[in-house]
């Protein structure tokens, strides 16, 4: 009998054994990123040190001679001597690796989109993996750089097709949770990367040690199958019911007896796929954009914000670290209760996030730095992190839901560049303390109350259907968020 493609899913098993051990693979991926996305801190910390000459020494070399590091960890500042005239060193390397997720983010969405998520997938982790190495093993801070850079393109763009791709072997029910799920393993990586540090203390092994898992992650993946969402879009029907089958088999059902119902314009073998400039051409899709766009930017924006001006956490690198990944984990449970409640939904969840996300920012201005502990501005900050975390969370899921299939990965990559770009100024926005201590801290809680309104103005997507073409987004049965969305955008102008 002919099917559409969630009844399919509704077929082959509610989130069964198979689909459990696909998704598992694909989150635990998500510790191997943490540990290359946080590589710098540790590996670019700088210990402490002091001088036994009196001034500065006019050349590195020299300089080096002078130099005494106190600390019982080795970095790249010990190596090459970064401090001093040299310090933006590490800064430097650093912004190349977002520079290099903003690219990765801008290219591999498209690229999954036409040739599919399995192999921009596996040869993003390939090259992650090769130069994870490069890293580990540069001779010099100048190839020490550019393979940051280059771990930056192929990790931002693998991590953001892997994503996708957990999305697409499940129904849409189950979005919510493995898209939460996988954050909060990115959360978790940061604290196992902080514990590998405190066992490793020289960082060519660290980075070694942190790097090697992708090799096993790699190998493994050759045996994942294609995303059944994508063959489908693309027109493969055989190929999707294949995966089908094998989703089935694997969650412990006998053999489907079914063949899947072509969707209204579907995309043919002999039609290329969609472009990104669908995203600006089609009138829905534009606008939903542009407000996409902004939420993500202000997400990372507040996110590095509160951590750059509430106040720095004291003591132990390591335990600073593990705490960074750690106070993001209460968001998840939040937003998985939240999310899936028809009175909340998605939509207003993120919005109350966001606005108390600014609201912790404006706190954080008002308090007077000698307050106790249940109301000090770091306290305040950390629990800023964590509902602009949970935003982030949803941000991730509601965007996936808000694009069609054939233009998913092209819209996340979009957004995710939005959001290298909020990233990128977060560190810039504390200079404007030379016009008053309170600017930053109203720039971001203008950011996060503005973009938790402009959320108001995107259509809910809990319990509705997921477009899988750009036809889809004019059928009749995709016409309630059409409606909606206008509705929200005429209530709110």
């Amino acid at each position: 009998m002919e099917v559409g493609l969630e009844e399919a899913f509704g077929a082959a098993g509610e989130f069964g054994g198979g689909q459990r051990q696909l998704t598992a693979f694909l989150v635990l991926l998500q510790v191997y990123v943490a540990c290359q996305s946080m590589l710098i801190v540790i590996v670019g910390a700088v210990p402490k040190y002091h001088t036994d000459v009196e001034g500065i020494p006019t050349s590195r070399a020299e300089l080096a001679k002078h130099i005494r590091f106190v600390d019982n960890f080795t970095s790249i500042v010990t190596e090459w001597c970064l401090i001093e005239q040299d310090a933006y060193k590490v800064s430097l390397a650093s912004s190349l690796f977002f520079a290099g997720l903003l690219i990765g983010n801008i290219t591999f969405g498209p690229l999954s989109d036409k040739l599919g998520r399995k192999p921009v997938y596996i040869s993003g982790l390939f090259f992650d993996v090769l130069f994870g190495y490069v890293t580990a093993l540069a001779p010099n801070y100048d190839i020490f750089a550019v393979s940051r850079f280059f771990v930056g393109i192929v990790n931002g763009g693998m991590a953001l097709v892997s994503f996708v791709l957990t999305q697409e072997y499940v129904g849409k029910s189950f979005w919510s949770f493995t898209g939460s799920l996988t954050n909060l393993m990115f959360a978790a990586g940061i604290a196992v990367y902080a514990l590998l540090g405190y066992c490793v203390r020289e960082w060519r092994y660290l980075a070694l040690v942190s790097n090697s898992p992708g090799v096993i992650f790699l190998l493994l993946s050759f045996m994942l199958p294609e995303s059944p969402r994508w063959l489908y879009s693309q027109g493969k029907m055989a190929e999707a019911e294949d995966v089908l089958q094998y989703i089935a088999l694997g969650n412990g059902k006998e053999r489907l007896n079914l063949k899947l119902k072509p969707s209204a314009g579907m995309t043919r073998r002999d039609e290329s796929a969609a472009g990104i400039l669908n995203l600006v051409k089609h009138p829905v899709l534009r606008w939903r954009t542009i407000v996409l766009m902004y939420i993500w930017y202000v997400c990372s924006l507040v996110y590095y914000g509160l951590t750059l001006n509430a106040g720095e956490l004291r003591g132990n690198l390591y335990l600073n670290v593990a705490l960074s990944g750690l106070v993001e984990v209460p968001a998840f449970p939040l937003c998985m209760f939240f999310i899936e409640k028809s009175w909340s939904g998605r939509r207003k969840t993120m919005t109350c996030f966001l606005i108390f996300a600014g609201l912790a920012c404006v706190f954080t201005m008002l308090l007077p730095t000698n307050t106790g502990l249940l109301l000090s501005p770091t306290l305040l900050a950390l629990c800023g992190k964590m509902l602009v975390s949970a935003a982030f969370n949803i941000a991730y899921i509601y965007t996936s839901e808000l694009y069609p299939t054939v233009l998913r990965n092209a819209g996340l990559g979009v957004c995710s560049m939005s959001c290298r770009l909020g990233g990128i100024l977060a560190p810039f926005v504390p200079s404007l303390k030379s016009l008053s201590p309170s600017v930053p801290f109203v720039v971001f809680g203008i950011s996060g109350l503005s973009a938790g309104f402009l959320t108001l103005l995107l259509p809910e997507t809990l319990n509705k259907p997921v477009a899988e073409n750009l036809e889809d987004l004019q059928s009749p049965k995709y016409q309630l968020l059409k409606n909606e969305e206008a509705n929200h955008l005429e209530e709110n102008t």
